[in-house]
């Protein structure tokens, strides 16, 4: 299959961004900003086919790599509902959140929530350094608010939009590799007010159970990024017709091929979903085909 020049100006300048990003600073803040910026990605378009890659094989690669990504994301938000509900229960708490940063002005959104107004709640954005969570994520400081009515921060904003009464907040940071990457609130205690207020022993249990949230959060973002930004990079127009390279990229996700490996993406999915044990079971046997594969001096897709 061949490939189209649009795409090999696009894939030549996803790899020299990508390579100086990747020595210079943080891979998120590079992939962000790719995504924001798709036009920079047509820019000091250094890989030619004179080069020796072999951008068909690449380019496909990408493409698994976006359809993988959107495999696994799904089960991850799920995965963080599942954590709220855990920790929300310890927490004696009625409503739980987890909000992320949301483009470069510090926005925030709410990726996920429990509660009565869960649904509500997707995607409702905090404005830059609005609200209990603004205070959180810029200062990377857990706060507790007995009465939410006493506190000059508190964004009355999202309670109107869901009809929702908040009488009392803990929120706290969500780390991954020293950068906040987005805060976890607990709201109200389950029953009736008056409420009981969140005690420093409750702050210090929402700081272990912000751990393994901000673990799932950073893999989310990871995987959302990587497809986000290919799929800017078909979906820009600023190159000129790019019809043709979206002709291609339909008949490559119908082959055989990339049915096949969507197919057994769901099927790592599924049995890294059964428990440790499979999964370290998976994981070597997927590490012994690789070995074998390098063995045989093919092109491993891990070294793509």
């Amino acid at each position: 299959m061949r490939t189209p020049a649009g795409i090999q100006k696009c894939l030549g300048s996803v790899n020299d961004e990508w390579q100086s990003g990747s020595r210079g600073g943080s891979g998120s803040n590079f992939s962000r900003a790719m995504v924001e910026n798709p036009q920079k990605l047509r820019k000091n378009l250094k890989m030619t086919e004179s080069d020796g890659y072999d951008l068909p094989e690449r380019l496909k690669r990408l493409v698994e790599t976006i359809d993988i990504a959107n495999i696994f994301t799904e089960p991850l938000t799920r995965s963080l509902a599942t954590l709220l509900e855990i920790s929300a229960a310890e927490m004696n708490s009625d409503e739980a959140s987890v909000l992320i940063r949301d483009g470069d002005e510090g926005d925030l959104r709410f990726l996920s929530a429990i509660g009565k107004v869960a649904e509500q709640l997707i995607n409702i954005k905090v404005p830059a350094g609005k609200g209990i969570a603004g205070f959180v994520m810029s200062s990377g400081q857990p706060m507790a608010v007995a009465d939410v009515g006493e506190e000059t921060s508190f964004y009355s904003e999202v309670d109107r939009t869901t009809g929702y009464s908040t009488q009392m907040i803990l929120a706290t940071p969500l780390s991954h590799n020293g950068e906040v990457i987005g805060v976890l609130e607990y709201i109200n205690r389950r029953g009736d007010p008056p409420f009981e207020p969140f005690t420093p022993a409750e702050m210090d249990r929402a700081a272990a159970f912000a751990m393994p949230i901000a673990s799932l959060v950073n893999a989310y973002e990871s995987a959302k990024l990587f497809r986000d930004l290919g799929e800017k990079i078909l979906a820009d127009d600023s190159a000129g017709d790019l019809g043709p390279v979206r002709e291609w990229l339909g008949e490559l996700r119908d082959s055989a091929e990339h049915r096949e490996m969507m197919d057994l993406a769901m099927l790592i999915r599924e049995v890294a979903g059964r428990g440790e044990a499979e999964r370290i079971l998976c994981k070597e046997m997927l590490e012994s085909i690789v070995r074998y594969s390098d063995s045989k001096s093919e092109i491993s897709f891990l070294t793509l």
